[in-house]
């Protein structure tokens, strides 16, 4: 019998778990956290600092023993706008001298804002609908997810009732990377460089769904945990073992939480797999790429999974290439903006943080800005769009590493 009065998340003080109020009290506030924190850096009421201090001063008022009745959270002590600002890069858990898990307390709170009150951003509500009624945030059919396929001179394997023998890999495409018309240029791009390493693999095509992140981001656990167990009954009845994700809000939830949920797998980064098959020889780039060329860490790949070096590995290996850092790279690399399930939030104050963004890959005078996310490829490439409509990023692409790559290699780029 399930309990009625269980609470999910957290809407009062006494709803966060010990550790975490232990944790709001280690606050030096020293503001690394707000420093780095690109919400706060274009204007946003998102400080990180403010968030933990608040609710260090909430706790220590209800626990002092004058009867003060426990407030809700959101809104009393923590504004919804601050709640939904949150990109959950991780910027703020890295730059803390005291590790302090500032995004957990987000999700957490977000979670019973869902969950619980029904509370969320309208254009959030459409997103979480259309993956639960189609099985994506754009709310396509599902027979779409194989359209990136027309045009490939070779056949992409579409797994039946087993994964074949021969088939050492399960490309999962992604929603993005199966839907969206610049992301599919990846998709191909990286399914045409793995055939040409002679790398086996197939797809789950329609089969596949949303891995839950979004959801997950967002607060609402009930349907990340639904689309998590849908995948995993997929996964392991078709009897994969290893993965590719070119996505890495794939490949950290895939990776990271579907174990929690029984569905362990060896789950690779495309930049990985593609550096290791340029390491072993197997991809030769020979073709210069005349090119300076300035490279984004997505948050969910680098801070979140501590991958930096494979993708610059990728692209340093390719002649002709001039790489140029920006300002803020590596750890300590600047978000995006999509983040969080933001991708399907509207910004409404500050500065747009793709433009943000944007404006340093800039500054560096590069021509190409290089990723490896499809978010961001989406979000850096609505940057420039928007700076080139201004006269200000003239000539300037944003592509993926594989793309790159491709077209070292001598592939048509797709």
């Amino acid at each position: 019998m399930e309990d009625e009065d269980a609470v999910i998340g957290v809407g009062q003080i006494g709803h966060f778990h010990r550790q975490q109020l232990l944790q709001t009290l280690s606050c030096t506030e020293c503001g690394r956290c707000q420093d780095q924190c690109p919400a706060w850096n274009t204007g946003k009421p998102l400080s990180p600092k403010l968030l933990i201090t608040s609710l260090r001063d909430q706790m220590l008022a209800e626990g002092t023993g004058d009867g003060k009745e426990p407030v809700m959270l959101v809104p009393d002590v923590i504004d919804p706008d601050v709640l939904w600002s949150c990109t959950t890069c991780g910027a703020c858990v890295e730059e803390c001298p005291v590790d302090i898990e500032h995004v957990d307390a987000i999700i957490d709170l977000r979670r019973y804002q869902v969950m619980m009150e029904s509370e969320f951003p309208s254009e959030a509500g459409v997103m979480l609908r259309n993956i639960e009624n189609q099985g994506n945030p754009w709310g396509l059919r599902a027979d779409a997810r194989l359209d990136w396929t027309s045009g490939l001179d070779f056949e992409v394997a579409v797994v039946g009732d087993r994964i074949p023998d021969d088939v050492e890999w399960l490309f999962w495409v992604g929603c993005a990377g199966s839907l969206d018309d610049r992301a599919r240029r990846t998709t191909r791009a990286l399914a045409s460089v793995l055939h040409a390493a002679d790398v086996k693999f197939a797809v789950l095509g329609p089969r596949e769904s949303c891995t839950g992140d979004p959801a997950r981001r967002m607060g609402n656990e009930y349907l990340f945990q639904e689309m998590a167990k849908t995948n995993i009954e997929t996964l392991e009845s078709v009897g994969v073992k290893k993965i590719i994700a070119s996505c890495p809000h794939c490949f950290n939830t895939i990776s990271n939480e579907y174990p929690q949920l029984g569905g362990s797998y060896e789950v690779v980064h495309h930049s990985q797999l593609l550096g290791r098959l340029v390491a072993d020889g197997h991809l030769v780039p020979r073709h210069p790429v005349a090119a300076k060329l300035t490279y984004h860490d997505p948050c969910y790949l680098g801070r979140h999974n501590d991958v930096y070096d494979p993708p610059r590995d990728v692209l340093d290996t390719v002649p002709g290439i001039e790489r140029v850092e920006m300002h803020r790279h590596g750890q300590r690399g600047f978000c995006c903006g999509a983040g969080g399930a933001r991708m399907w939030m509207e910004e409404r104050s500050g500065t747009r943080i793709n433009v943000e963004r944007t404006d340093e890959a800039l500054g560096t005078g590069a021509d190409v800005i290089a990723t490896s996310c499809p978010y961001c490829l989406i979000m850096l490439d609505d940057g420039v769009k928007q700076r080139c409509s201004e006269g200000k990023a003239d000539g300037v692409i944003v592509i993926d590493i594989a793309q790159v790559l491709a077209d070292s290699i001598g592939l048509r780029k797709p």
